[in-house]
């Protein structure tokens, strides 16, 4: 094994001090004490960081946005307040209108086909626990179509004589979802189905018919036809399989679109009809995705991912799905489609570059006239002049090419410069090419910043994605010691290597512990944010939605448990040595904050430098703009010091954790 085994006794004797079997239960604020809270709130940063952290957040992009029914407006979601809130555009780079406000995210999910309505999803505190409410398209006070506490209520779609709305909801199970129906004239609600399991709908037809899809694990489904009739379920897809199937109702009745990876590495669009299946897409080297079907036009509109690069494309599946001609968008890095208006004539495209935001493009293709509407904001700085991203690769020990995205600031290509890894979340993510202030953040810093891809990543194919699964993840977990060893041995000079830290939220975040403990000494300072430090703990304590779906990625308790406990960082706390930050949202559904308590307190007994930042007001990440302040900037700040041997300004001194110590704040 590529991680050395723990022996029967240091397990026994981990499990004595607590560490193994925790005793941390339960999840967001009721799982943490009010004094723990008060006690791990951030400290305030220096006054010339925090400018630098405000500013690069000033660069930012509204969301991609939902198109009128007629291709006239455009709503969308931005966070210029502080929080998402949702904006109205009547024109190409017209001024923007501001209709929701306060506190709460919200999100813009649909325009009703009459385009009178607006379906919006309302979260709190981050705790992934959101309602439906319908607004006016002009504005106005919300009408609340659910929204119950510690209860998902999710937009599936909207009825295409508008009179329906369908969403699904774990108010009868907290670990299944039930389908419901919401009448837009009077508020009626109509129960459609309830089996026990995380139910969904993948397709609808205008007759009442519905296409399920039953969610297994992180890839894999099950797909259903439902009848209004009340007749029993038809069996379509995926019964008896581990595959990772998504479908949609195609174009002709009988038909359907099918995106798998179930004939070869990557992902392929298939027309699935009486049980077989026609390629429609190439076999290349890339997956497809995000599928939008344009059924009036009779269109299919797909990404192609490879090398972590987007390029948006389309099929004309009224002359026998021959690729059709989209606008070229020079020197992009993510080109997607978003959504198309009601009648398929306009399409709005997301695009990237490494040196500007994401901007809205809306495309006429009748006339193929093409316009930008949404403007990113770049105030105070030219972004032109932001490192690009190289994709480059360093060698994983059994010689596996491990591809990186590096940005270097100008000064480094003759001066060697510290290194910080960020490892992305997933596992089964993927770090892209494209714009990016934080990266920016840590150049500007004199950083060189790498983003890899490791085994376990989505993008490279199905035998790379699955290669972690389970116990299967003690193979390939030192690819994370390798990067800092490739980093060390070639990126010194004059015989001396430059100092790597460490960085990750949610499963970069888990990487980040297990960097700072399995490979202790691999990197020189640490920033876990939101990750996992106990994966037995983990799986006992994350939201019963989320548990059986990631039991498929991480192992079993019952069956995996030894590899479980080999896995956890917690149980390697007597190797950690290197400065640790640690930073959490109280909210958190996903990663329960006792993971984050229960690696600190570990930390803590070792004298180790470093401390934890408790969020009162967060989740799975910072959503509000203070938070993602603080967040940032302490962990650019704990790297100046730990790295660069800076102070950062010289406010609000960090202290060691010791034992039974009571701070205002620990944070860096």
């Amino acid at each position: 094994m590529m991680v050395r085994a723990l022996s029967a006794a240091t397990l026994m004797m981990l499990s004595t001090h607590g560490w193994a079997a925790s005793g941390y239960s339960g999840l967001g604020a009721a799982s943490v004490s009010a004094e723990d809270v008060a006690r791990y709130r951030a400290a305030p940063l220096p006054a010339e960081l925090s400018r630098k952290v405000q500013n690069m957040l000033d660069l930012r992009a509204p969301g991609a946005g939902v198109l009128a029914p007629d291709g006239k407006a455009l709503y969308f979601s931005w966070r210029v307040t502080g929080v998402p809130q949702v904006w109205k555009l009547d024109g190409p780079q017209r001024f923007p209108v501001q209709l929701t406000g306060g506190e709460d995210a919200t999100l813009i999910q649909e325009v009703s086909p009459d385009g009178r309505w607006l379906v919006l999803s309302r979260d709190r505190k981050g705790e992934e626990n959101p309602g439906l409410y319908l607004q006016a398209a002009n504005g106005g006070a919300l009408r609340e179509v659910q929204h119950k506490p510690g209860v998902q209520t999710q937009f599936q779609f909207l009825s295409k004589d508008g009179q329906w709305l369908y969403y699904r909801s774990n108010d009868e199970r907290a670990d299944s979802y039930t389908l419901y129906r919401y009448r837009l004239a009077d508020g009626r609600r109509e129960r459609l189905f309830g089996e026990r399991g995380a139910w969904s709908i993948a397709g609808h037809r205008d007759d009442g018919r519905l296409l399920l899809q039953k969610t297994l694990s992180n890839a894999s489904a099950e797909f259903y036809l439902w009848t209004p009739d009340g007749k029993p379920l038809q069996p379509l897809l995926g019964q008896g399989e581990t595959t990772d199937y998504r479908m949609d109702f195609g174009l002709r009745d009988g038909e359907y679109l099918v995106r798998t990876n179930k004939f070869g590495e990557y992902h392929r669009l298939y027309l699935w009809r009486a049980g077989a299946f026609q390629p429609l897409t190439p076999e290349t080297r890339g997956d497809v995705e995000n599928l939008n079907i344009d059924r009036e036009q009779g269109r299919v509109y797909y990404t192609l991912s490879q090398d972590g690069y987007g390029k948006a494309l389309a099929l004309d599946g009224r002359r026998h799905y021959r690729a059709l001609k989209l606008p070229a968008f020079p020197g992009a890095a993510q080109v997607n489609v978003v959504n198309l208006s009601r009648d398929g004539r306009y399409v709005n495209f997301s695009v990237e570059t490494d040196t500007a935001p994401a901007s809205s493009h809306v495309w006429d293709s009748k006339s193929g006239k093409l316009g930008q509407w949404l403007l990113p904001s770049t105030p105070e700085l030219d972004t032109r002049g932001f490192a690009k991203a190289s994709l480059e690769s360093y060698p994983a020990r059994d010689g596996t090419p491990i591809p990186m995205f590096v940005r270097r600031p100008a000064r480094c290509a003759a001066t060697p410069c510290p290194v910080v890894v960020n490892f992305h979340g997933g596992p089964e993510g993927q770090s892209r090419a494209g714009f990016s202030p934080q990266a920016q953040l840590f150049v500007d810093a004199g950083f060189i910043y790498v983003q890899p891809n490791v085994r376990g990543s989505v993008g490279y194919g199905k035998s790379w994605l699955d290669s972690d699964n389970g116990p299967r993840r003690l193979q390939v977990l030192s690819d994370i010691e390798d990067a800092a060893l490739y980093i060390r041995s070639q990126w010194g000079a004059a015989g001396v290597a430059p100092k790597v830290g460490v960085m990750g939220g949610s499963y970069g975040g888990y990487s980040t512990l297990a960097a700072m403990t399995i490979f202790a000494g691999a990197y020189d300072a640490g920033v876990s944010n939101v990750g996992i430090a106990n994966l037995v703990s983990f799986l006992q304590n994350t939201a019963p939605y989320r548990r059986a779906l990631r039991a498929a990625e991480y192992g079993e308790l019952d069956r995996d448990r030894a590899a479980l406990e080999q896995l956890s960082p917690i149980n390697h706390i007597d190797k950690l040595r290197d400065p640790l930050l640690i930073i959490q949202g109280v909210s958190d559904p996903r990663v329960p904050v006792s993971e984050a308590l229960q690696m600190f307190r570990a930390m803590a007994g070792k004298g180790v430098d470093g401390g934890l930042i408790l969020f009162p007001d967060e989740g799975h990440g910072a959503a509000k703009r203070e938070n993602q302040v603080l967040q940032l900037g302490h962990s650019l700040w704990f790297f100046q010091r730990h790295l660069l041997g800076q102070n950062g300004g010289g406010a609000a001194k960090a202290g060691r954790a010791e034992p039974g110590e009571k701070h205002e704040s620990t944070g860096a």
